[in-house]
């Protein structure tokens, strides 16, 4: 497995753990259409959550939330838009987890609610 995608496995199932501590209700992992993807679908209350995962090893390219480009925040919302289109709901919101994994440190999860529309 590239080392790429075992980093973002790692920073899926951490942010996996961090939801469920908080209360979150984990709908899908990894919800794909077509060539989309939503890392995690999650609920709570009647709120559904569409969360971007972006995790790195360190912040010499820039803190993990920056990488997330104008072109993966339309695929993300377009998935969003497939997913709800038989669902019942009240709101729906995007959230953006980051993880930084350096070497013999505590993970650093930073997670921004609402962070685009």
């Amino acid at each position: 497995m590239k080392k790429t995608k075992s980093l973002g496995n790692q920073g899926e199932a951490l942010a996996v753990d961090f939801l469920k501590q908080s209360g979150y209700d984990i709908l899908e992992l990894n919800w794909t259409t077509g060539h989309k993807e939503i890392d995690i679908i999650a609920q709570l209350g009647d709120i559904y959550i569409f969360i971007e995962v972006k995790t790195r090893s360190s912040n010499r390219m820039g803190h993990p939330e920056e990488s997330i480009s104008p072109k993966k925040i339309e695929a993300v919302t377009e998935a969003a838009r497939i997913y709800l289109y038989d669902k019942t709901y009240k709101d729906i919101r995007f959230d953006v987890i980051s993880i930084l994994l350096q070497k013999d440190k505590a993970p650093e999860i930073m997670h921004f609610k609402d962070a685009f529309y």
